[in-house]
């Protein structure tokens, strides 16, 4: 049992890790580039998509520990890692929506894992 909690709070590192991914695409996509190679060959962009790979890398090596029906809670994080990363990093404003729908999966992975 406690080989599933390491590697379940491996996988929701990895989680965090892409979502921190996102954000730094995100800011990528904010700025004004002078053509689409700059665009698409930035320090930013391949960064990202390099840490995704390094995520997924680990996730496939994790995947062969734990169920695979604990793997989809563990990644509905992201539906509340990115939100709030949005909002102290990117400084954007969350909707109402947004805090329930955070709320709401939490309590479901709370709800799951008991």
């Amino acid at each position: 049992m406690n080989d599933y909690i390491i590697y379940s709070a491996v996988i929701l590192a990895m989680v965090f890790i892409s979502a921190c991914s996102q954000i730094l695409l995100k800011k990528a996509a904010l700025i004004s580039w002078k053509s689409k190679l700059a665009e698409y060959l930035n320090w930013r962009v391949i960064l990202a998509y390099f840490i995704f790979l390094i995520a997924a890398v680990v996730n496939f090596y994790v995947l062969r520990y734990i169920p695979l029906s604990l793997v989809p809670i563990l990644e509905s994080a992201a539906f509340i890692f990115i939100p709030l990363l949005s909002l102290f990093l990117l400084k954007e404003k969350l909707k109402p929506t947004q805090y329930i729908g955070i709320i709401l999966i939490i309590s479901g992975i709370v709800v799951f894992s008991l």
